[in-house]
């Protein structure tokens, strides 16, 4: 009897194990959809328009993509995400928070490609990658599971247009413990925390 009763426990685990995994593939697609949706509306060809309750990616759909952080970057959440997390982990909410919002911008700005992840990933052709962790041959998989959820939340609420822009438009920046060549070509925006925004003079990137 007790060997019945154990066979059928292990069972119903498995079974309660299998049905949750389903629920967050389910999530995780469904997010990957609304946020190429969303995506779409935040390039410069874009429709500009607020998305619709039906649009918006919710919380446990965006902690469901990418769950170990060991994803190819093949999507918006993916991207944004891995992207707040490599230059801002550590830097507090707001540093966060400022690095998705240069993301975003240069997503809307006719200079930079029209998709997050394009917008991650721009010069890795020529070796000058606009983000230097994505090719500092180094691995680009989250570590920290705190910061990376952090960074996905973040994320969600970037394509969800309910991240205020704290950088004041920018397009660039860089950690104030650096002064980089080019920052003498555009107008500082703001400091953020341990970093330092920036937009060029007359609007168009170079």
């Amino acid at each position: 009897m007790g060997k019945i009763l154990a066979a059928t426990w292990f069972a119903t685990f498995l079974l309660a194990g299998q049905a949750t995994a389903t629920d967050q593939s389910q999530k995780a697609e469904s997010a990957k959809s609304k946020a190429e949706v969303l995506e779409e509306k935040a390039a410069p060809d874009g429709s500009k328009m607020l998305p619709t309750p039906t649009q918006l990616i919710t919380k446990p759909q965006a902690q469901a993509v990418d769950p170990t952080g060991e994803e190819p970057l093949d999507g918006a959440i993916t991207c944004l995400a891995r992207s707040i997390y490599w230059e801002a982990r550590g830097k507090g909410d707001a540093g966060m928070e400022a690095v998705a919002n240069v993301v975003m911008n240069r997503a809307g700005h006719e200079g930079f490609p029209n998709t997050i992840c394009g917008v991650v990933k721009q010069g890795h052709e020529q070796g000058a990658c606009q983000f230097s962790w994505w090719c500092d041959g180094r691995s680009d998989d989250a570590k920290e599971d705190e910061s990376y959820a952090i960074a996905k939340e973040i994320a969600r609420k970037a394509l969800n247009c309910q991240l205020k822009d704290r950088t004041g438009g920018a397009l660039y920046f860089h950690h104030r413990r650096v002064v980089p060549d080019w920052s003498k070509e555009y107008i500082r925006t703001v400091e953020v925390g341990e970093f330092i925004f920036y937009k060029p003079a007359g609007g168009e990137a170079k």
